[in-house]
């Protein structure tokens, strides 16, 4: 722990570390010209299977977490019978993921309820209009406020202990086709749908096209096929025998794909009989259906935090409409011009990913541009500041944090950084947008630069990921606010000669001097008082560039 300038305490700070690269890839391509039979078909085999693994999951959540090698074993025995022993492995698997995500899902909503409790509990017992300290909220406005408050506080206390039952009990709540599109459907009018489009797009969404890989098999799968020309092949389950069109019971469809990302790639993988998973959909919005390929890739190895501190920093700060990005050289100066990538989250799902990629791939076009060796980012985790308890009446600034899509944002940063050969630095968020603004924004502005608080905040997480402190110099004793005792720097390298030594006053520059970094400032003007020649060791410090 250490002293804030205001006298309060601040938190421990984690370590800077390089985030782990990414370790599986996937790829997608329309399937064109299908022909009726062949949509036929696609849509008989995702209706059964789909309910195959409805069924599944059913069975899953019964069991709860007492289940066991034999429950497990049983289930893709039933299933084998009904489709094929790949499918039948294939529904399991998706079935236990599922059922995991939910009970992660369960433990932490009863998380968010406790800090909500908590945070309810201690407001509510504080005198009405209370100050609140610096992080802890004060009481209620008014005794109206006070009391909705304490009839919130027994609803989620109520939430809480229907989830603590559910969680002991084993039971998770699941929904296939997801818990969104089903309410939609009390809601038609206003998702601008009709009952049949609306019953379209639920009946996709419960379907299973899905076949995972296998090595040694030809061309890595033995469900789902793709051949090096593109043509593909389903093994159809066994009550859709009858509609195969090929040997072996498969069914070969009228379109071929050619994946034009990564297809060399995936072209290495299925002529080496190598495991590639395939998953088919269907848009319905468009009306299209695709394949998507995807396989891992072994784990790429993480370079040195010292490696990627080698050649400067790009320090990015992510906000609800644009990075903020700066570029800090090895020492961690500030360098060029402060950059701001713009993207819009409204609309869409696919218009919001579309608008994130954008602006990371511009920001990744100029960091190869800058020649650094790494970017850094905050390691942003909003999940317990979006609750109403904690900011009350600040609803702008809850919805601020929370149309920040920080994990989405993080992953797919750290997945594109990746093909550019970047490593990416996590820095712990905490302070570096106030510290930022006090230490770095006003001493940057000039008549041709204008500095926000998150240009600043860049700087701030640049310096954090390179191992410097933020502030650009350390305050002098306080006992002797003037050069009594001398100025103390932490700007210069531990070698530089006079790094702890006194700074010299403003009138004891040599005449016509020119300082150590090169550029010549204005002299002072003469000075009728004698004084003693400056130390050979002792050095004019700039305000803004350092070495360390």
């Amino acid at each position: 722990m250490s002293s804030s300038r205001a006298g309060g305490l601040v938190r421990e700070l984690a370590a800077p570390f390089v985030v782990p690269g990414p370790c599986g890839v996937a790829v997608r391509d329309r399937l064109k010209r299908l022909t009726p039979q062949d949509e036929r078909v696609l849509r008989a085999v995702g209706e059964h299977q789909g309910r195959l693994a409805s069924r599944d999951l059913k069975d899953r959540c019964t069991d709860g977490p007492e289940r066991g090698a034999e429950a497990w074993a049983s289930r893709k025995r039933g299933l084998t019978e009904v489709s094929s022993s790949r499918i039948a492995g294939a529904i399991t698997k998706a079935t236990h993921d599922q059922w995991a995500l939910a009970r992660r899902c369960q433990a932490t909503h009863i998380q968010t309820l406790e800090a909500g409790i908590r945070i309810l509990r201690h407001r509510l017992s504080l005198p009405i209009g209370a100050r609140g300290a610096k992080r802890a909220p004060g009481g209620y406005r008014s005794r109206g406020e006070w009391f909705h408050k304490s009839r919130r506080l027994k609803a989620l206390e109520a939430r809480h202990a229907a989830a603590v039952r559910d969680r002991q009990a084993g039971r998770v709540r699941v929904v296939r086709g997801g818990k969104r599109l089903l309410n939609t459907r009390h809601h038609l009018a206003q998702a601008h749908l009709t009952e049949e489009q609306w019953r379209e797009r639920w009946e996709a969404a419960r379907w299973f096209l899905t076949a995972h890989g296998e090595s040694g098999k030809r061309f890595g799968n033995e469900t789902i096929r793709v051949t090096d020309a593109g043509e593909v092949s389903i093994r159809l389950p066994a009550p859709l025998a009858h509609l195969a069109n090929a040997k072996h019971g498969r069914y070969v469809l009228a379109s071929t794909v050619a994946f034009a990302h990564r297809g060399a790639e995936w072209a290495d993988r299925i002529t080496a009989n190598r495991a590639v998973a395939y998953r088919i959909h269907l848009d319905t919005d468009r009306g299209r259906w695709y394949l998507t390929a995807s396989w891992q890739r072994p784990a790429m190895r993480t370079v040195p935090l010292e490696t990627a501190r080698a050649r400067g920093m790009i320090g990015v700060d992510t906000n609800a409409d644009h990075f903020a990005a700066y570029h800090l050289d090895p020492h961690g100066n500030p360098t060029g011009e402060p950059r701001r990538f713009f993207y819009d989250l409204s609309g869409t799902t696919g218009r919001r990913d579309a608008q994130i990629r954008h602006a990371l791939t511009r920001l990744l076009h100029w960091v190869k541009q800058t020649g650094v060796a790494a970017i850094a980012i905050e390691d942003l985790n909003f999940t317990a500041e979006k609750t109403r308890e904690k900011h009350g009446h600040r609803k702008r600034f809850r919805q601020l944090i929370s149309g920040i899509p920080t994990r989405k944002i993080r992953a797919r940063l750290v997945s594109m950084a990746a093909e550019y050969g970047l490593p990416i630095v996590a820095v712990d968020p905490a302070y570096t947008s106030m510290w930022g603004a006090q230490h770095w924004q006003k001493p940057l502005v000039t008549p041709h630069r204008r500095m926000s608080r998150h240009d600043a905040a860049g700087i701030a997480i640049g310096r954090r990921a390179l191992g410097h402190p933020i502030r650009r110099r350390t305050a002098p004793p306080r006992a002797h606010q003037s050069d009594v005792h001398g100025h103390r720097t932490a700007q210069a390298g531990p070698g530089i000669p006079g790094r702890d030594g006194n700074r010299p006053p403003a009138t004891d520059h040599a005449p016509r001097g020119v300082p150590p970094n090169g550029t010549r400032k204005r002299g002072p003007s003469a000075s009728n008082t004698v004084r003693d020649a400056p130390s050979a060791h002792e050095w004019v410090q700039d305000s803004l560039m350092h070495t360390g």
